[in-house]
């Protein structure tokens, strides 16, 4: 396949499996607050904070494995994919381990992350499989990680959400049934387990050689910069954790489990629309890796971004306009009380979290493939220490709206600049004023036509809840693409993205043009 047939493949079967996961977690997340209290949810969600706080033995191995994937996949070196499968193996298990052995080391200071302890059962016996749910998929993560570099992430999909969707139905059978949450949880280790068993026995069937001895010893010089972008990431690593993965440790402490658990109900809205639109970015990045690994002339893979940045734009703009119309009326309407929403001045400040973080998608993604990770490697650190203390000074003062100002802040104060400048100095060696005038664009037209369509379903008085959410869904559907086509409808990246549809709507693509 073509590196474009390759993504499309990628990006359909994600998109397929990723609507069925979607439609069944909301399902399974009513029928969780039928069953059970929102108490539960704050801790479901304290929970996986906090190991993925702990999941930063990682070390940041993940993202050099994929870069240094890339060449010998395009070269068909079969001899060094053997030696690095070879490596990581080790590494991966030896992280498994670690990660293990920090979390039950960490039962005794897990209590000191709430406000105050819920009256559950069990309550570290839950945490203790949370932390083998995590723990367990390391054992198999770099035969996953070989078939998503190989340009094949939709087998790795295909399982993904075929065990996902069989998990939910069994854990709402299970509410139903017992409600009891830690045989709920139990429930997901067994899933998980299962999972990770199918997809490293499918990655053996489709690699034979990764079960043969021959194995050479990783080259020095590439065991160096394995190493060193390693170390990289584990800054990278530090920073996004904590920037990204510790709201709910912060709202827990700082405001209150209940709240956490009303947060939960917005972060499963916008993880799900992350989890859609990574997909999109998931599915190029082999793409892009193998084009930075066969091509030397860089102008050629800075069309490719500047094109890529535009469809990151339309997606995220469009996303952030129909969260701030539409997240609390859908979660009424969702669950049924208007108990469990937050004021519209947090509203906004998460969805501005989630514009932030999806406009940097396309930057990310370029330098991952690219294998950039040294030269930002200080950036995490100013990052996550700017992110934590404006996020517990803010929060004394505006509660949970503080802590979501605190991760804008620490984006636009060091994220949203220094990561396009090490990209275009380092791998394009270009000047990044273009990007930065497209940004400043961009973001300028997203807040207007948020501001316009908001104004628009602000109109809209029928007092039917269901109905009165349908008509602002057709708002927040149809103006903000209506503007955008208008404002953009004739620019190179667009007239690209048509003539791609009608492509693939033709069927050239499947002859492989």
């Amino acid at each position: 396949m073509t590196r474009t047939q390759a993504s499309l493949k990628n990006l359909i079967t994600a998109f397929i499996g990723q609507a069925a996961g979607i439609l069944i977690s909301f399902i399974a997340r009513r029928v969780f607050l039928i069953c059970l209290d929102e108490q539960y949810l704050g801790i479901s969600g304290l929970f996986s904070n906090i190991l993925t706080v702990l999941s930063l033995a990682e070390l940041g191995v993940g993202s050099a494995m994929t870069f240094a994937l890339y060449k010998p996949l395009a070269e068909n070196d079969t001899p060094l994919i053997k030696s690095l499968m070879s490596f990581y193996k080790r590494a991966y298990n030896a992280i498994g381990t670690a990660v293990l052995v920090l979390a039950v080391l960490f039962v005794p200071v897990y209590p000191w992350f709430m406000d105050e302890v819920p009256d559950i059962p069990h309550l570290t016996a839950i945490y203790l499989l949370y932390a083998a749910n995590t723990g367990v998929s390391y054992f198999f993560t770099y035969k996953r990680t070989l078939i998503i570099c190989d340009q094949k992430r939709y087998v790795a999909t295909v399982y993904r959400y075929s065990f996902y969707l069989a998990l939910n139905i069994a854990q709402i059978a299970v509410l139903y049934v017992t409600r009891n949450y830690l045989l709920f949880t139990a429930v997901q280790l067994l899933f998980t387990v299962l999972e990770n068993i199918a997809v490293s026995r499918a990655a053996d069937k489709m690699y034979p050689y990764l079960k043969e001895k021959d194995i050479s010893p990783l080259p020095e010089v590439l065991l160096g910069d394995i190493k060193k972008n390693i170390k990289a990431m584990l800054m990278h690593k530090i920073g996004g954790i904590a920037v990204m993965s510790t709201d709910n440790i912060l709202i827990s402490k700082l405001v209150g489990i209940a709240s956490t658990g009303i947060y939960s109900n917005y972060y499963l809205i916008t993880s799900a629309l992350e989890k859609i639109i990574g997909q999109v970015f998931t599915s190029i990045s082999a793409g892009v890796g193998n084009l930075n690994a066969e091509d030397e002339d860089k102008s050629k893979l800075m069309t490719s971004f500047y094109r890529v940045f535009f469809m990151n734009f339309w997606i995220i703009g469009f996303s952030f306009v129909c969260l701030v119309c539409l997240f609390n009326p859908f979660i009424c309407l969702w669950l049924k009380t208007d108990s469990l929403i937050f004021g519209m001045d947090t509203v906004v400040l998460i969805s501005a979290v989630f514009f932030l973080t999806g406009m940097r998608k396309t930057v990310l993604t370029f330098r991952e493939a690219a294998g950039a990770f040294y030269y930002d490697r200080y950036k995490p650190i100013a990052e996550s220490v700017i992110n934590i203390i404006a996020s517990v000074l803010l929060a004394r003062v505006m509660g949970v709206s503080g802590i979501f100002l605190g991760t804008v802040i620490s984006t636009l104060t060091v994220c949203i600049w220094v990561e396009p400048y090490v990209l275009f100095r380092h791998v394009f060696k270009a000047s990044p004023k273009k990007y930065f005038c497209r940004l400043l664009l961009y973001t300028a037209v997203t807040g207007a036509v948020c501001g316009a369509t908001y104004l628009v379903c602000g109109l809209i008085t029928i007092s039917s809840p269901l109905w009165n959410f349908a008509a602002r869904t057709l708002v927040s559907i149809l103006l903000p693409n209506i503007i955008f086509l208008a404002l953009f409808g004739r620019s190179e990246e667009f007239k690209f993205f048509w003539k791609l549809i009608r492509d693939i709507i033709s069927g050239k693509l499947r002859k492989g043009s």
